[in-house]
């Protein structure tokens, strides 16, 4: 991981409203390669941060840099090519009338060259495993066949930072796997994979850091097994500890694990520890 970071947001505040702040004086840094994980409470302001950082909404007050550059309303879209985002109701982020269409809508509006747009359309169908799929019209496919869609979408753009809101919704858990697989390829790839997500054990075994939002603030940003440790924070953003995690405390504490520093993600994991 890089120590400058690839976006940068700096004292942002926005209201929907112009009474009530959805963020309030909002510091963050993210860092390339990185997997976070957005906790809060619903209504705590993670959707609005999402829209900010891919530059759907212009913050109240404050700055967004990219890259070290400056985001401005003439240069917006630049934060929209690096940052993409994969909305957590996939109807409401299709479209074009084909999965091909679909996935080069993208690319084409970028203005790339045609020769460019058909090389990124193939890899991202490829990557998603939708090439059978290329000339089926998306509302006909089911949810998660629609939500490996909307990835390819954003593979497609070839974003550096990728925002996943609440990304196992409606997912069963054959599906919920593949997503995981996938979350875990992009990261491999040096791309900061970040998600807004209720879903305390998914967003322990998958990230790395966890920000904690409530009334529109960040009360806690870590690494993830730390602020999962924290019951002060937990009790104020009305979040509950991974089972795994629970677990993992329960036996060290009966002295069946050693408190060696090492937190379990996974089963296996803590089949190993033990």
């Amino acid at each position: 991981m890089s120590n400058r970071p690839v976006l940068c947001l700096k004292n942002i505040s926005y209201s929907y409203d112009g009474k009530t702040n959805a963020l309030e004086d909002v510091q963050l840094n993210i860092y390339s390669n990185e997997k976070i994980a957005i906790l809060g409470s619903n209504g705590a302001g993670k959707s609005t941060l999402f829209l900010c950082m891919n530059g759907v909404i212009t913050p109240d007050k404050g700055e967004i840099w990219l890259n070290d550059v400056f985001i401005t309303n003439q240069n917006k879209m630049e934060l929209r090519k690096n940052v993409g985002i994969v909305f957590q109701d996939a109807e409401s982020q299709i479209v074009a009338p084909t999965v091909l269409s679909e996935v080069s809508f993208g690319p084409m509006n970028l203005k790339l060259p045609q020769e460019e747009v058909k090389k990124r359309t193939h890899q991202a169908l490829q990557y998603m495993n939708l090439t059978s799929f290329s000339h089926r019209p998306p509302h006909y496919l089911s949810g998660g066949e629609k939500k490996r869609v909307t990835i390819a979408d954003i593979i497609a753009m070839q974003s550096n930072v990728i925002l996943f809101d609440e990304p196992t919704t409606a997912l069963d858990p054959y599906h919920q796997k593949g997503l995981e697989e996938v979350l875990q390829k992009l990261s491999q790839e040096g791309k900061s994979v970040i998600v807004s997500t209720h879903d305390m054990d998914f967003a322990y075994g998958f990230a790395e850091r966890a920000i904690v939002f409530d009334n529109g603030k960040i009360i806690a940003d870590s690494n993830i097994a730390t602020v999962f440790e924290n019951d002060a924070v937990l009790k104020k953003a009305h979040l509950r500890k991974p089972y795994l995690f629970e677990i993992t405390q329960l036996l060290r504490k009966k002295g069946i694990l050693k408190n060696d520093g090492n937190q379990p993600k996974s089963v296996k994991e803590l089949e190993k520890s033990l």
